[in-house]
């Protein structure tokens, strides 16, 4: 897992809506990078709806919200749509920018172990430095948490 003060890795990512994010692009704005494990699941939506409605107060910020899951973009559309959701979802079907981030690891279920994105959320400034990483994220209130970093960066 990268640490504060690392560089942010660059990535170019399919969207929701056809289009594509470019972290580089963004600069100088801030930018927060949640990672999440899948669409439309119970912990997933909340993250979401709860950056969603605090969209207009990260702008404010400077700060540009972008969440990253492995889910394809016809799955963040459908997402999307379904929750009323605008917040950017990029589409990281290969892994890449997963792995890169070090956000794809071994999990542990009812005794099965698999791989699976580890809910991770990062506060990267308008260098494309890192300055804040929240390691496995607990949802509720996060949005907050998360906002309260971005106005004081």
């Amino acid at each position: 897992m990268l640490s504060p003060g690392s560089p942010a890795p660059d990535f170019a990512l399919p969207r929701d809506g056809g289009s594509t994010v470019t972290l580089s692009a963004l600069r100088p704005g801030k930018v927060v990078l949640y990672f999440y494990p899948r669409d439309d699941t119970p912990g997933c939506t909340l993250e979401a709806t709860e950056f969603n409605a605090r969209l207009a107060d990260f702008a404010a910020a400077g700060t540009t919200v972008i969440g990253v899951s492995k889910d394809s973009v016809q799955s963040h559309d459908r997402f999307c749509r379904k929750h009323g959701l605008s917040v950017i979802l990029a589409s990281d079907a290969a892994g890449q920018t997963c792995e890169a981030y070090g956000v794809w690891v071994g999990k542990s279920m009812y005794g099965k172990t698999y791989m699976g994105i580890e809910r991770t959320t990062l506060l990267i400034d308008g260098a494309g430095s890192i300055v804040r990483v929240w390691p496995r994220v607990s949802v509720k209130g996060h949005a907050d948490e998360v906002l309260a970093a971005a106005r004081a960066l």
